[in-house]
């Protein structure tokens, strides 16, 4: 816990997890290995693990409000400033870049492509890359 935090009563924090100028509320539940930063959190929210209030732009810091009730899931990336509406729910793996509205569903990632033999042209590539760093 860092400074300007306030846990509700309740509050669950997981192993790894930081927490810096932010409001957790009653019953809200911080999985392990996520980062709060300048962030205000709801009542009875879930933060699955590996989530993160993404704060800070290299120039300033922004807040994050997930409201009452919202889920969000694991390694979810979420970009301030931006809010998650009451009983929001935040797929699993997305990066969110606009607020989400009360009760909205909200995915942000690509399909998965797979691409057929693509792999050993990859490390093809690499290989030699490392041979010509050798040989210099």
């Amino acid at each position: 816990m860092r400074p300007g935090t306030k846990l509700g009563e309740e509050v669950k924090i997981g192993d790894f997890v930081e927490v810096k100028n932010a409001k957790i509320d009653d019953g809200s539940k911080v999985s392990h290995l996520s980062y709060i930063g300048d962030a205000s959190i709801g009542k009875n929210v879930n933060v699955g693990c590996g989530a993160i209030t993404v704060n800070y732009d290299g120039y300033n810091k922004f807040m994050t409000e997930i409201e009452d009730d919202a889920f969000i899931g694991s390694n979810v990336n979420l970009i301030a400033p931006l809010k998650v509406g009451k009983g929001a729910y935040v797929v699993a793996g997305s990066t969110i870049t606009q607020s989400v509205s009360e009760n909205d569903l909200a995915i942000a990632r690509k399909r998965q492509e797979n691409k057929p033999g693509y792999a050993e042209k990859i490390r093809s590539r690499a290989k030699a890359t490392k041979a010509n760093k050798d040989k210099e």
